[in-house]
């Protein structure tokens, strides 16, 4: 999938989501005006393009290709999408608490924020996902031999709970997050493997190296990250993006994680359906082989009696 058909995927979600995900490849001048407007977008919606381009420091000339860079026509039509979005953001501004914590926070307004922070990470990836190419990943994992699945740090999580699931359903799959073992894993897959690459960044050097390694050896590729112009994407048969916002103590491991699992929640709900009667046998027989290790419990809580057969 081209940049440009991930910038007009994204043209249907918020501005706001749009910009964030963009603002890495975006040139400097441009990520001024960027600034600007997500501190403030309301106030920008009511502006005109030069009160704009002086709070950027910049020109209407920069201001005007930023809108291009992040896929709207022009000023007036930047102005009206933020106006809709202000709207919308305000109809929930009761229970809208920022993601922001302070020092000053006590553990009960915490809570709040967490939570609200995550519930609009898996909001807004929702809003924003290409289910065309979700629906074409899905096709590609459903008949792969073989699926690798890499990713480290807090992706390294994702990466495991994808391969669990495919696992558990009968679909041959692999997931690692040692460098070396990625790489030398990539250097034996081919025609009919996938390789999925998880970075929230998508410039984490091991993950992209080894989504290189494997496309180069001729599997199938495919990039879950929250950045569509960043490097993974290039190496990249098939993009899938999250809309996650970082803050203080959230980076990259939290609202991050939350985004990427509903993800993979979505893709493996999809390949389950393409192999419905192997999959329902499946999970059937993996629940009863860990059945025998979970505890017993009546409706009270308390646990049952065993039968001893005695």
């Amino acid at each position: 999938m081209s940049t440009a058909e991930m910038v007009d995927e994204r043209s249907e979600s918020s501005p706001l989501v749009r910009i964030r995900s963009l603002l890495p490849g975006l040139a400097r001048a441009e990520q001024r005006v960027a600034k600007v407007v997500l501190d403030n977008p309301a106030s920008v919606a009511r502006r005109s393009i030069t009160e704009v381009a002086d709070a950027a420091g910049t020109s209407e000339t920069t201001v005007t290709r930023f809108c291009k860079a992040i896929g709207v026509g022009g000023y007036p039509e930047l102005r009206i999408a933020l106006a809709a979005d202000t709207a919308r953001t305000e109809a929930r501004a009761e229970r809208d608490l920022g993601g922001e914590i302070g020092p000053e926070d006590d553990l009960a307004q915490v809570v709040r924020k967490v939570t609200f922070a995550d519930a609009r990470a898996v909001e807004e990836t929702a809003d924003q996902l290409d289910v065309a190419t979700l629906q074409q990943v899905v096709d590609v994992i459903a008949a792969a031999g073989r699926v690798d699945v890499y990713g480290v740090a807090a992706s390294a999580f994702v990466a495991l709970d994808l391969q669990q699931k495919l696992h558990r359903i009968g679909r041959v799959s692999f997931a690692w997050n040692d460098t070396h073992i990625m790489l030398t894993s990539a250097a034996v897959l081919g025609s009919g493997d996938v390789a999925v690459g998880i970075s929230h960044t998508g410039a984490t050097t091991d993950t992209v190296e080894a989504l290189r390694t494997a496309r180069q050896h001729g599997a199938t590729t495919v990039a879950l990250t929250n950045f569509p112009r960043s490097p993974i994407t290039e190496v990249a048969d098939f993009v899938l993006t999250t809309a996650a916002r970082e803050t203080t103590f959230r980076s990259g491991a939290m609202a991050s994680r939350i985004a990427q699992l509903t993800v993979i929640d979505c893709l493996f709900i999809g390949v389950a359906q393409r192999h419905l009667p192997t999959a329902m046998g499946a999970l059937e027989a993996t629940r009863d082989a860990v059945g025998p290790h979970r505890l017993e419990t009546r409706p009270d809580g308390r646990r049952k009696t065993r039968e001893t057969g005695k």
